[in-house]
């Protein structure tokens, strides 16, 4: 059960480093940021239709009644299209599902500093504060409907960081925890 906790550990230590490197390439390159993420996406979508598209005529499912393949496939493309197509509506969608992420992840830091103060760590109050930043955070990406990319940028880098320290807590202190 330790060594799960710790791999778990560990991968949130990647996630954080991952959301550190889109929030500084949203800094860096603001304007590029929207295309690539709107074109990154869009394409995605669209290959996941092809493939959709691909496996029913391939698995003949055109003859079960129950495969839905073709209409998730095209589905897919049409949002594909969209998605590359309209680059504004994607910063207002991707503003949403960070913020509700990060909320996330602030609540779950919250019980693990409530566990961190059960198990008599010292830690537990910079826990405390660091997931209540991170819900803050979170939340007024939600309710800031102008936020531009730069913002969104420079929060995700926060929380990347906020993140890090609070997986290493984590991790550090996994064995107190059982």
């Amino acid at each position: 059960m330790k060594e799960v906790l710790k791999k778990s550990g560990w991968v949130d230590i990647l996630v954080s480093v991952a959301f550190a490197i889109i929030g500084i390439f949203m800094i860096v390159k603001t304007d590029l940021a929207l295309k690539v993420i709107s074109y990154i996406l869009g394409g995605i979508f669209i290959v996941i239709g092809v493939i959709k598209g691909i496996d029913y005529f391939l698995s003949k499912g055109k003859y079960d009644f129950y495969n839905y393949d073709l209409i998730y496939g095209i589905i897919a493309i049409i949002i594909g299209i969209v998605t590359i197509c309209c680059s504004g509506l994607i910063e207002s969608m991707l503003r949403i599902m960070i913020a509700i992420w990060i909320i996330y992840s602030g609540l779950v830091r919250l019980s693990l500093s409530l566990k961190l103060h059960t198990a008599k760590i010292n830690m537990w109050n910079v826990s405390l504060v660091l997931s209540i930043i991170m819900i803050i955070g979170g939340l007024y990406m939600i309710f800031q409907s102008g936020a531009l990319v730069l913002t969104i940028g420079i929060i995700m880098l926060i929380y990347s960081i906020i993140d890090l320290i609070e997986s290493a807590i984590f991790v550090k202190y996994v064995d107190k925890l059982l």
